[in-house]
């Protein structure tokens, strides 16, 4: 999960597993699988790095 910013400044917490493209045009959208379109304040780049951190931090994740 991803936590980013509406445009009306409200944060919103996006299931990274179901974002199918992210675009600037200028604003950032991000298209989910499902069809929704979510208009956010963070930059593409921005999208993609909160991503792969989350990516990482799950492959991290480790049970003992």
């Amino acid at each position: 999960m991803i936590d980013v910013t509406k445009m009306n400044g409200g944060s919103i917490t996006v299931n990274a597993d179901l974002i199918e493209t992210v675009e600037e045009t200028p604003d950032t959208i991000i298209t989910l699988t499902t069809g929704k379109k979510i208009i956010v304040k963070e930059s593409r780049q921005e999208v993609k790095n909160l991503v792969k951190s989350y990516r990482s931090e799950c492959n991290s994740f480790r049970i003992d």
